[in-house]
């Protein structure tokens, strides 16, 4: 079987295993129940997907009356649609998926996580450490690896910091984050354009950043227009409650993103640095 062919049905299955009620998570009982489908953007292969989402959304169906499912995209372009056409309810999205799916479905901008207190991150530039590439211009001539073609954001982080495609050898889209660390470190590529928090889980492992762009507003989670008021402030009021201050709080934290401690109120003006960012490279 081809790649893409086991990727769909591995995809497949565990949709079917999803929208089992055992895959549900369980609300508090004795109390009314509404149905959400929460969706990402894929961060990594949909099995550790499921892992990092699941105690996000069991902890949010403790916090409510709402019983909660985890649904994985496969990329961008299907978080988004599956946003907008209402498969999903809420979804965590790149700041580029968060825009598309505003402008072409009107979809609500609910919470974003922080690190250190604030709701920025940065796109930076890895590469091996001893690799003898100290800068952003020691990779024209090298291979390089990006992630979803989708993502506009990261070409546009790439070309702020004096690249373009053409700089470069060969280039690939390896889709997750983890998947460019890996395979830098592996020497299948010289450098490839990370999230600041997914280099700095690799710099243990030989990895080194050698630019960054300015700070960036952060990944969101944004909700379906159609949502019910009541339901969209229970899922905003939960998510503002999940901080480190309980253990329990810290590990559905640590294993939704490491470098998060907690989330804050966005609204979509927020995002106007990253409209005016990737707009030259919108068809």
């Amino acid at each position: 079987m081809k790649p893409k062919q086991a990727f769909q049905a591995l995809l497949a299955t565990l949709l079917l295993c999803l929208s089992s009620p055992a895959a549900w998570a369980a609300p508090n009982p004795g109390m009314q129940v509404s149905e959400v489908t929460m969706g990402s953007v894929a961060m990594d292969i949909p099995v550790e997907m499921i892992k990092r989402m699941s105690a996000l959304t069991n902890q949010l169906a403790l916090s409510t009356n709402l019983n909660i499912r985890f649904r994985p995209s496969p990329n961008l372009g299907s978080a988004v649609e599956d946003l907008g056409t209402g498969q999903t309810q809420i979804a965590y999205l790149t700041p580029v998926a968060y825009i598309e799916a505003r402008k072409k479905y009107g979809v609500i901008p609910l919470v974003a996580p922080t690190a250190d207190g604030r709701p920025h991150f940065s796109l930076v530039i890895g590469v091996k450490a001893g690799s003898g590439i100290n800068s952003p211009a020691g990779l024209k001539g090298k291979r390089f690896a990006f992630g979803d073609e989708k993502a506009l954001l990261q070409r546009a982080a790439v070309e702020s910091m004096g690249l373009k495609p053409g700089d470069f050898s060969a280039f690939a889209y390896l889709k997750h984050y983890d998947n460019i660390a890996k395979a830098v470190l592996a020497g299948d590529f010289d450098g490839g354009i990370l999230k600041d928090s997914i280099a700095d889980e690799f710099k243990s492992k030989g990895l080194t950043v050698v630019g960054s762009t300015a700070p960036l507003p952060s990944y969101i989670f944004a909700v379906h227009p159609g949502m019910p008021a009541t339901v969209r402030n229970q899922l905003r009021d939960a998510l503002l409650a999940l901080n480190r201050s309980t253990p329990e709080r810290a590990a559905t934290l640590e294993a939704f993103d490491k470098a998060y401690d907690g989330f804050v109120v966005v609204d979509d003006p927020a995002y106007d640095t990253v409209r005016r960012l990737i707009q030259p490279f919108q068809k």
